[in-house]
Protein backbone atom coordinates (compact mmCIF):
# COMPACT_ATOMS: atom_id res chain seq x y z
CA UNK A 1 0.00 0.00 0.00
CA UNK A 2 1.67 3.34 -1.06
CA UNK A 3 0.84 6.36 0.48
CA UNK A 4 0.07 9.45 -1.23
CA UNK A 5 2.59 12.45 -1.66
CA UNK A 6 1.37 16.10 -2.23
CA UNK A 7 3.49 18.43 -4.63
CA UNK A 8 3.36 20.58 -7.31
CA UNK A 9 5.29 19.30 -9.65
CA UNK A 10 3.39 19.17 -13.35
CA UNK A 11 5.58 17.11 -15.26
CA UNK A 12 5.61 14.43 -12.48
CA UNK A 13 1.88 14.16 -12.45
CA UNK A 14 1.88 13.83 -16.26
CA UNK A 15 4.33 11.22 -16.20
CA UNK A 16 2.07 9.13 -13.68
CA UNK A 17 -1.06 9.63 -16.02
CA UNK A 18 0.74 8.59 -19.23
CA UNK A 19 1.36 5.32 -17.11
CA UNK A 20 -2.42 4.87 -16.80
CA UNK A 21 -2.12 6.16 -12.79
CA UNK A 22 -4.48 8.30 -11.19
CA UNK A 23 -4.08 11.96 -9.74
CA UNK A 24 -5.75 14.71 -7.26
CA UNK A 25 -5.76 17.73 -9.36
CA UNK A 26 -6.96 21.11 -8.56
CA UNK A 27 -9.71 22.97 -10.53
CA UNK A 28 -11.51 26.33 -9.25
CA UNK A 29 -14.45 24.45 -8.12
CA UNK A 30 -13.07 21.19 -6.21
CA UNK A 31 -9.84 19.41 -6.48
CA UNK A 32 -10.33 16.45 -9.21
CA UNK A 33 -9.05 12.69 -8.89
CA UNK A 34 -7.75 12.41 -12.57
CA UNK A 35 -7.22 9.33 -15.21
CA UNK A 36 -7.03 9.28 -18.76
CA UNK A 37 -10.14 9.67 -20.14
CA UNK A 38 -9.56 7.45 -23.31
CA UNK A 39 -8.28 4.80 -21.12
CA UNK A 40 -11.04 2.03 -19.60
CA UNK A 41 -8.36 0.93 -17.44
CA UNK A 42 -7.29 4.50 -15.82
CA UNK A 43 -11.55 4.85 -15.86
CA UNK A 44 -11.78 1.48 -13.63
CA UNK A 45 -8.86 2.72 -11.38
CA UNK A 46 -10.88 5.91 -10.32
CA UNK A 47 -14.59 4.12 -9.45
CA UNK A 48 -12.18 1.85 -7.35
CA UNK A 49 -10.08 4.63 -5.82
CA UNK A 50 -13.30 6.23 -4.63
CA UNK A 51 -15.60 3.40 -4.16
CA UNK A 52 -17.98 5.12 -7.14
CA UNK A 53 -20.78 3.26 -8.23
CA UNK A 54 -20.49 2.61 -11.93
CA UNK A 55 -23.67 3.92 -12.92
CA UNK A 56 -22.68 7.28 -11.79
CA UNK A 57 -21.01 8.80 -15.18
CA UNK A 58 -17.69 11.18 -15.02
CA UNK A 59 -16.76 14.65 -16.52
CA UNK A 60 -14.03 14.71 -19.31
CA UNK A 61 -11.53 17.66 -18.72
CA UNK A 62 -9.91 19.06 -21.42
CA UNK A 63 -8.02 22.42 -21.99
CA UNK A 64 -9.88 24.48 -25.11
CA UNK A 65 -12.96 24.81 -26.79
CA UNK A 66 -11.58 23.36 -30.04
CA UNK A 67 -10.23 20.21 -28.27
CA UNK A 68 -13.93 19.34 -26.96
CA UNK A 69 -14.76 19.00 -30.55
CA UNK A 70 -12.52 15.51 -30.76
CA UNK A 71 -14.80 13.94 -28.26
CA UNK A 72 -17.97 15.40 -28.61
CA UNK A 73 -20.59 16.80 -31.10
CA UNK A 74 -20.92 20.75 -30.34
CA UNK A 75 -23.68 22.87 -31.91
CA UNK A 76 -23.25 26.75 -32.65
CA UNK A 77 -25.53 27.53 -29.78
CA UNK A 78 -23.68 25.60 -27.44
CA UNK A 79 -20.17 26.98 -28.67
CA UNK A 80 -21.49 30.71 -27.67
CA UNK A 81 -22.63 30.17 -24.32
CA UNK A 82 -19.12 28.10 -23.94
CA UNK A 83 -17.38 31.19 -25.41
CA UNK A 84 -18.73 33.04 -22.29
CA UNK A 85 -17.73 30.95 -19.28
CA UNK A 86 -14.70 28.71 -20.58
CA UNK A 87 -12.25 27.97 -19.33
CA UNK A 88 -14.31 28.14 -16.04
CA UNK A 89 -17.07 26.35 -14.01
CA UNK A 90 -19.16 25.28 -16.34
CA UNK A 91 -20.17 21.67 -17.88
CA UNK A 92 -21.53 20.95 -21.19
CA UNK A 93 -23.44 17.93 -21.68
CA UNK A 94 -22.95 16.82 -25.27
CA UNK A 95 -23.46 14.10 -27.77
CA UNK A 96 -20.33 12.20 -27.27
CA UNK A 97 -18.08 10.74 -30.19
CA UNK A 98 -17.06 7.14 -30.38
CA UNK A 99 -14.08 7.73 -28.94
CA UNK A 100 -15.04 8.54 -25.67
CA UNK A 101 -15.51 4.72 -23.48
CA UNK A 102 -19.15 4.11 -22.62
CA UNK A 103 -17.27 3.36 -18.98
CA UNK A 104 -16.95 7.04 -18.61
CA UNK A 105 -20.64 8.06 -19.79
CA UNK A 106 -22.04 5.16 -17.55
CA UNK A 107 -23.67 3.73 -21.18
CA UNK A 108 -24.91 7.31 -21.96
CA UNK A 109 -24.97 8.58 -25.28
CA UNK A 110 -23.84 11.79 -23.95
CA UNK A 111 -20.70 12.99 -22.25
CA UNK A 112 -20.11 15.74 -19.62
CA UNK A 113 -17.36 18.30 -20.63
CA UNK A 114 -15.58 20.93 -19.47
CA UNK A 115 -12.64 22.70 -19.08
CA UNK A 116 -11.09 23.99 -16.05
CA UNK A 117 -10.04 27.55 -14.99
CA UNK A 118 -6.77 26.35 -12.88
CA UNK A 119 -3.67 27.50 -14.50
CA UNK A 120 -1.95 24.61 -13.09
CA UNK A 121 -4.54 21.42 -14.27
CA UNK A 122 -4.62 23.71 -17.83
CA UNK A 123 -0.92 23.39 -17.63
CA UNK A 124 -1.01 19.81 -17.21
CA UNK A 125 -4.25 19.05 -19.80
CA UNK A 126 -1.81 21.01 -22.61
CA UNK A 127 1.40 18.53 -21.58
CA UNK A 128 -1.02 15.53 -22.42
CA UNK A 129 -2.45 13.69 -25.90
CA UNK A 130 -5.37 12.48 -24.27
CA UNK A 131 -8.21 14.51 -21.71
CA UNK A 132 -8.85 13.50 -18.25
CA UNK A 133 -12.26 11.86 -16.26
CA UNK A 134 -12.30 13.76 -12.98
CA UNK A 135 -14.70 13.47 -10.58
CA UNK A 136 -14.57 14.97 -7.35
CA UNK A 137 -11.55 13.63 -4.96
CA UNK A 138 -12.73 12.00 -2.42
CA UNK A 139 -14.38 8.90 -1.17
CA UNK A 140 -18.03 8.39 -2.46
CA UNK A 141 -20.61 10.22 -1.21
CA UNK A 142 -18.44 12.55 1.47
CA UNK A 143 -17.76 16.04 1.36
CA UNK A 144 -16.18 17.32 -1.44
CA UNK A 145 -12.34 18.31 -1.12
CA UNK A 146 -11.05 22.22 -1.69
CA UNK A 147 -7.50 21.53 -0.25
CA UNK A 148 -4.81 19.17 -1.17
CA UNK A 149 -5.21 18.45 2.86
CA UNK A 150 -8.86 17.00 1.97
CA UNK A 151 -7.93 15.03 -0.66
CA UNK A 152 -5.02 13.08 1.46
CA UNK A 153 -7.26 12.66 4.38
CA UNK A 154 -10.11 10.63 2.14
CA UNK A 155 -7.75 9.12 -0.68
CA UNK A 156 -4.21 8.80 1.31
CA UNK A 157 -3.46 5.36 0.58
CA UNK A 158 -5.49 5.06 -2.81
CA UNK A 159 -3.75 7.18 -4.85
CA UNK A 160 0.32 8.09 -5.51
CA UNK A 161 0.19 11.65 -6.10
CA UNK A 162 -1.65 14.90 -4.91
CA UNK A 163 -1.23 17.98 -7.31
CA UNK A 164 -1.54 20.44 -5.38
CA UNK A 165 -2.57 23.81 -6.61
CA UNK A 166 -3.66 25.59 -3.58
CA UNK A 167 -7.53 26.74 -1.77
CA UNK A 168 -10.29 25.73 -4.48
CA UNK A 169 -11.72 29.63 -5.15
CA UNK A 170 -14.98 28.69 -6.12
CA UNK A 171 -15.47 25.71 -4.03
CA UNK A 172 -18.74 24.45 -5.28
CA UNK A 173 -18.88 22.04 -8.28
CA UNK A 174 -19.10 23.08 -12.02
CA UNK A 175 -23.18 23.88 -13.34
CA UNK A 176 -23.98 21.78 -16.15
CA UNK A 177 -26.33 22.61 -19.04
CA UNK A 178 -27.81 21.40 -22.41
CA UNK A 179 -28.67 23.33 -25.12
CA UNK A 180 -31.30 21.77 -26.46
CA UNK A 181 -33.27 23.45 -29.52
CA UNK A 182 -35.74 25.24 -27.53
CA UNK A 183 -34.30 25.23 -24.19
CA UNK A 184 -30.90 25.20 -22.11
CA UNK A 185 -31.52 22.40 -19.30
CA UNK A 186 -29.42 23.17 -16.23
CA UNK A 187 -29.29 19.42 -14.90
CA UNK A 188 -26.85 20.15 -11.99
CA UNK A 189 -26.56 24.19 -10.16
CA UNK A 190 -23.31 24.95 -9.27
CA UNK A 191 -20.52 27.45 -10.18
CA UNK A 192 -22.39 29.60 -12.56
CA UNK A 193 -25.10 31.25 -11.64
CA UNK A 194 -28.39 30.30 -13.51
CA UNK A 195 -28.57 34.64 -13.49
CA UNK A 196 -25.40 34.27 -15.78
CA UNK A 197 -26.33 31.66 -17.98
CA UNK A 198 -30.01 33.25 -18.96
CA UNK A 199 -28.12 36.75 -19.39
CA UNK A 200 -26.19 35.37 -22.36
CA UNK A 201 -28.24 33.55 -24.10
CA UNK A 202 -31.80 33.83 -25.93
CA UNK A 203 -33.40 30.48 -24.87
CA UNK A 204 -35.28 30.13 -21.90
CA UNK A 205 -33.42 27.90 -19.12
CA UNK A 206 -35.19 25.22 -17.08
CA UNK A 207 -33.61 24.05 -13.78
CA UNK A 208 -33.79 19.92 -13.58
CA UNK A 209 -34.85 19.85 -9.73
CA UNK A 210 -35.61 15.74 -10.02
CA UNK A 211 -32.71 13.63 -8.94
CA UNK A 212 -32.84 9.98 -8.12
CA UNK A 213 -31.25 7.22 -6.03
CA UNK A 214 -30.07 5.42 -9.02
CA UNK A 215 -29.56 5.45 -12.64
CA UNK A 216 -28.37 8.92 -13.58
CA UNK A 217 -27.65 10.93 -16.81
CA UNK A 218 -25.44 13.52 -15.59
CA UNK A 219 -22.71 13.95 -13.04
CA UNK A 220 -23.97 14.82 -9.75
CA UNK A 221 -27.70 13.50 -10.03
CA UNK A 222 -27.87 11.37 -6.65
CA UNK A 223 -30.06 12.16 -4.13
CA UNK A 224 -28.02 11.29 -1.42
CA UNK A 225 -24.16 13.45 -1.87
CA UNK A 226 -22.19 15.56 -0.21
CA UNK A 227 -22.48 14.22 2.95
CA UNK A 228 -20.92 14.87 6.39
CA UNK A 229 -20.39 11.79 8.96
CA UNK A 230 -22.30 14.41 11.57
CA UNK A 231 -26.32 14.42 10.96
CA UNK A 232 -26.90 17.48 9.32
CA UNK A 233 -30.32 19.38 8.68
CA UNK A 234 -31.11 22.32 6.72
CA UNK A 235 -34.17 24.98 7.18
CA UNK A 236 -35.11 27.58 9.92
CA UNK A 237 -32.24 27.03 12.73
CA UNK A 238 -34.40 28.08 15.38
CA UNK A 239 -37.09 25.29 14.68
CA UNK A 240 -34.21 22.70 13.84
CA UNK A 241 -32.34 23.37 17.39
CA UNK A 242 -35.80 22.60 19.23
CA UNK A 243 -36.03 19.70 17.80
CA UNK A 244 -31.85 18.35 17.17
CA UNK A 245 -29.85 20.72 19.44
CA UNK A 246 -31.06 20.65 22.45
CA UNK A 247 -28.36 19.23 25.47
CA UNK A 248 -25.92 18.22 22.03
CA UNK A 249 -22.91 20.17 20.70
CA UNK A 250 -24.22 21.87 17.81
CA UNK A 251 -22.83 23.19 14.86
CA UNK A 252 -24.52 26.07 12.82
CA UNK A 253 -23.74 27.07 9.39
CA UNK A 254 -24.91 30.30 7.97
CA UNK A 255 -24.38 33.24 5.89
CA UNK A 256 -23.36 36.07 8.43
CA UNK A 257 -26.03 35.53 11.38
CA UNK A 258 -24.68 34.59 14.88
CA UNK A 259 -27.11 32.75 17.01
CA UNK A 260 -26.79 32.94 20.72
CA UNK A 261 -27.59 29.32 22.52
CA UNK A 262 -24.45 28.27 24.84
CA UNK A 263 -24.32 24.44 23.34
CA UNK A 264 -24.18 26.20 19.49
CA UNK A 265 -20.92 27.02 17.64
CA UNK A 266 -21.46 29.30 14.49
CA UNK A 267 -19.62 29.34 11.52
CA UNK A 268 -20.84 31.77 9.30
CA UNK A 269 -19.63 31.43 5.67
CA UNK A 270 -19.92 35.39 4.35
CA UNK A 271 -20.12 38.12 7.10
CA UNK A 272 -20.06 40.39 3.98
CA UNK A 273 -23.03 38.46 2.88
CA UNK A 274 -21.84 37.74 -0.23
CA UNK A 275 -23.49 34.66 -1.81
CA UNK A 276 -20.04 33.70 -4.17
CA UNK A 277 -17.73 33.74 -0.84
CA UNK A 278 -20.46 31.94 1.24
CA UNK A 279 -19.94 29.06 -1.56
CA UNK A 280 -16.61 28.97 -1.68
CA UNK A 281 -16.02 28.66 2.20
CA UNK A 282 -18.87 25.93 2.45
CA UNK A 283 -16.84 22.50 1.83
CA UNK A 284 -14.25 23.96 4.32
CA UNK A 285 -16.93 24.93 6.66
CA UNK A 286 -18.28 21.09 6.27
CA UNK A 287 -14.82 19.29 6.42
CA UNK A 288 -13.69 21.72 9.82
CA UNK A 289 -16.80 20.53 11.53
CA UNK A 290 -17.10 17.39 10.51
CA UNK A 291 -13.64 17.07 12.42
CA UNK A 292 -14.65 19.26 15.32
CA UNK A 293 -16.46 16.22 17.48
CA UNK A 294 -20.09 17.76 17.05
CA UNK A 295 -23.24 15.86 17.50
CA UNK A 296 -25.21 17.37 15.16
CA UNK A 297 -24.93 20.09 11.93
CA UNK A 298 -27.48 22.78 11.87
CA UNK A 299 -27.69 24.75 8.47
CA UNK A 300 -29.52 27.26 7.29
CA UNK A 301 -31.65 27.63 3.72
CA UNK A 302 -29.63 30.03 1.53
CA UNK A 303 -31.16 33.00 -0.81
CA UNK A 304 -32.32 31.33 -4.04
CA UNK A 305 -30.34 33.79 -6.37
CA UNK A 306 -27.02 33.22 -7.58
CA UNK A 307 -24.81 30.62 -5.84
CA UNK A 308 -27.36 30.39 -3.31
CA UNK A 309 -29.16 27.85 -5.40
CA UNK A 310 -25.40 25.57 -5.52
CA UNK A 311 -25.14 25.96 -1.66
CA UNK A 312 -28.91 25.05 -1.00
CA UNK A 313 -28.42 21.88 -3.63
CA UNK A 314 -25.72 20.69 -1.29
CA UNK A 315 -26.76 21.20 2.00
CA UNK A 316 -30.06 19.63 1.03
CA UNK A 317 -28.80 16.22 -0.63
CA UNK A 318 -25.96 16.20 2.22
CA UNK A 319 -28.93 15.70 4.61
CA UNK A 320 -31.10 13.21 2.74
CA UNK A 321 -29.18 10.38 4.86
CA UNK A 322 -30.27 11.93 7.91
CA UNK A 323 -33.93 13.01 7.42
Amino acid sequence: MVEAKIGTDIAYAATLLQQGEVVAIPTETVYGLAGNALDTHSIEKIYIAKQRPLFNPLILHTHSIAAIQQFAQISDATIAIAQHFMPGALTLLLPKKAIVPDLLTAGSSKVAVRIPNHPVTLALLKQLSFPLAAPSANPFGYISPVTAAHVLKGLQYQIPYILDGGPCSVGVESTIIEVLPQVVMIHRVGGIAVEAIQAVTNLPVQVVKKHTAQQVHTPGQLKSHYAPHTPLYVGDIHQLYEQYGKGKRVAVIALRQMYTQPNITNFTLAPDGDIATAAAHLFEVMHTIDNGHFDVILAESFPEIGLGLAINDRLHRAQVQWK
